[in-house]
């Protein structure tokens, strides 16, 4: 029977190795592979800001922050990291933690659900260690009260005891630097959002860039791509370098079923319209959305609800997950009378407008 071995040691049984560690919202990650284990998606992270792509102003900012934290032998100010899903947030964190040499400890802001389980973590932290915290806008308002003194003065106060004989304990904080990232950061507290002494905005990465990362998470997969193979996968990536390692993902389970040596662009076109994602990245609720409105309600304008009864999906998700892309695409336009389809949709769609009805006139709607 083999011992439970931690940190280069056989833990003695009936040992207390994780007495005061919150399990489920704290996890220590290394950035290097152990031993011999296969390729997984963690290895298609970056560790250093120069094998990261894309965001060249952020990096460079990022980078110029770093070496001056670096200079002054100080762990450097808390960094805030805004921007939508899947942009390399949690890379950026992870690649922070991993330029200054330091350990980085991982949360979320829904795994704290009392003060206390913050207070456990930071009182946990060694000196210049790194504190993600992922999702920090839905944190309790408790937590975040105690988060405002700990980054700003790192000490936390302790209630002990209830009623009139309570009191209260300052416990000193060694130095850290917390990174959060928020999908929302108009969700952020003023209080909180002032207290980060670095707040960087991810944009979405234009074809050329994300061609780059395809290239890049190729290699590392092990997945030989032809000419323009790439290409074809960054136009359906939405700008959104997750998707892209996604359908990279799935492009490599087409080329091993079918016993392809290389993919080429018609091999990427014909694995993804398997899985129903056409030449400008719209899946098949993107497509059942548009036609909705072009073939219902000849062009719109359709009221939210409607339009989710029409494709059978509950109002949230047509509004959160296919609507921002719809909308930056340009392919749907958001008016006061409802959702209406612009000419780009109508041409994606191979659709002319009737003779007799006509498309909606767009600056009557507002």
């Amino acid at each position: 029977m083999n011992e439970p071995y931690i940190n280069g040691d056989f833990a003695q049984p009936g040992g207390n190795e994780n007495i005061g560690a919150n399990e489920e919202s704290l996890r220590m990650v290394s950035s290097q592979p152990v031993g011999n284990e296969p390729v997984s998606d963690e290895e298609l992270r970056p560790h250093v800001l120069d094998g990261f792509i894309g965001q060249p102003r952020l990096k460079a900012q990022l980078q110029l922050f770093l070496d001056a934290a670096r200079k002054r032998e100080v762990p450097p100010d808390h960094i805030l990291l805004a921007g939508p899903p899947g942009l390399g947030k949690t890379t950026l964190a992870m690649i922070v933690a991993n330029e200054l040499g330091v350990p980085i400890r991982i949360t979320s802001g829904p795994a704290i659900q009392h003060a206390g389980d913050l207070a456990s973590i930071l009182s946990s932290l060694d000196a210049g260690e790194v504190l993600f915290v992922d999702e920090v806008h839905r944190l309790p308002r408790a937590a975040e009260e105690l988060l405002y003194i700990a980054m700003e003065d790192f000490r936390v106060d302790v209630m002990v005891g209830k009623g009139p004989g309570a009191s209260s304990i300052p416990l000193t904080l060694p130095r850290f630097t917390m990174i959060g990232a928020t999908t929302r950061e108009g969700m952020l507290p003023s209080p909180l959002r002032a207290r980060f002494g670095f707040t960087a905005h991810l944009d979405f990465y234009p074809v050329g860039e994300l061609e780059k990362l395809v290239e890049r998470s190729s290699a590392v997969l092990g997945v030989a791509l032809d000419e323009g193979a790439s290409h074809e996968l960054a136009l359906r990536s939405r700008g959104t370098p997750r998707i892209a390692n996604r359908l990279l993902r799935r492009v490599r389970d087409w080329a091993i079923v079918h016993d392809l040596p290389s993919v080429g662009p018609e091999d990427v076109k014909e694995a993804l319209a398997l899985y129903q994602i056409d030449a400008e990245g719209l899946d098949r609720l993107d497509i059942a959305v548009l036609n909705a409105i072009v073939r219902n309600f000849n062009g719109g304008p359709v009221g939210l609800n409607t339009l989710a009864a029409m494709v059978g999906e509950e109002s949230e998700t047509v509004e959160t997950v296919c609507e921002p892309y719809l909308v930056r695409e340009g392919f749907l336009i958001r008016t006061p009378k409802g959702r209406v389809a612009t000419d780009k949709a109508w041409r994606h769609l191979g659709i002319r407008p009737d003779a007799d009805g006509g498309k909606s006139d767009v600056s009557k709607l507002f």
